[in-house]
């Protein structure tokens, strides 16, 4: 009896022990999910235009610089920097063999200069939806998950929705057959209003189509004579919430840093928390756009504040 009474408080002790080392475990397990981040970094290669214009860099030394330099793994192309190689399968067989050697995920390709997909003229539409099927294939080929492209147009608010959901329809249709998807971003004009591209969203409704809100791109109409100052903008917060639900990327654009190292134009704890609260987990891409940093200064301090707010409760 005296027997039995040791074996069952030393049995006791024993379930102690472990009730107490699973529950720390449990503890730790639990810390360490609350601080993963929601979201990975990728880096917009606008970031280094000034550096490509001069030609100090070529397109495919991109996806190297942004791993050796930056340690980013995750890339985002600009067409503008390789205009003429959507077609060159040499090219891209170079370009994603750098890639894979340095361990470089290719996530997207922005395109502009391929026509207005909201042009109100059909055959000009028709032509522009055309001349973007060579970066779909492009895309393919590299890797990447999407093509950023532009809902840009004349006319009224409506009539240029009207052709944008029509252009995006078509271009969305085309992509879908190789897995590829089209994402608009507020990119000026109609485009910076959350609401207009929130509506074409809903006019195409296919699963392929989305968005990609960024932070510093809603300004709708600039000062006559100088691009750099805004007349008219939307509500950056209003417009990223309304465009979140339908985001397949987020560009988290950057111009100027105050001493503590935050964006001085967009309070990223608000911003940050409209896009964790949307319920995104994808990728984030850093888009240094100002001047008065080098730009690879300017990519350091953007990832240090990305990874700031890349834990939110």
């Amino acid at each position: 009896m005296h027997q039995n009474r040791r074996s069952f408080l030393r049995n006791l002790g024993f379930a102690a022990v472990a009730t107490t080392a699973a529950s720390s475990t449990m503890d730790a397990w639990a810390e360490t999910a609350a601080k993963k981040p929601f979201f990975e970094i990728s880096l917009a290669e606008w970031s280094l235009h000034r550096a490509l214009r001069s030609k100090k860099m070529t397109n495919l030394d991109f996806p190297v610089m942004a791993k050796k330099e930056f340690g980013i793994s995750i890339v985002e192309y600009v067409n503008q920097f390789f205009m003429d190689k959507a077609n060159d399968t040499a090219y891209l067989k170079e370009l994603l063999q750098r890639c894979k050697d340095n361990g470089v995920k290719n996530h997207l390709i922005m395109c502009d200069g391929e026509g207005n997909l909201g042009d109100k003229d059909a055959a000009k539409r028709k032509k522009a939806v055309e001349n973007h099927y060579k970066w779909v294939d492009a895309a393919k080929f590299l890797g990447c998950k999407t093509i950023r492209v532009n809902a840009a147009g004349e006319g009224t608010a409506e009539e240029v929705k009207k052709n944008a959901i029509e252009g995006l329809h078509q271009l969305s249709e085309f992509a879908a057959k190789t897995g590829i998807n089209v994402i608009v971003e507020n990119h000026g004009g109609y485009s910076s209003n959350g609401q207009w591209l929130s509506d074409v969203m809903k006019g195409v409704n296919l699963k392929n189509c989305g968005t990609l809100p960024d932070f510093g791109n809603f300004c709708m109409k600039h000062k006559a004579g100088n691009y750099f100052e805004c007349e008219e903008e939307y509500d950056r917060y209003k417009g990223t919430e309304e465009l979140m639900p339908f985001a397949k990327g987020v560009s988290a654009k950057v111009y100027n840093f105050d001493e503590k190292g935050d964006c001085v134009e967009t309070d990223y704890s608000r911003i940050m928390n409209i896009v964790k609260k949307s319920g995104f987990r994808g990728i984030v891409g850093i888009e240094y756009e100002g001047d008065k940093l080098s730009e690879e200064e300017g990519i350091r301090k953007s990832k240090v504040l990305l990874e700031k707010w890349s834990t939110l409760a």
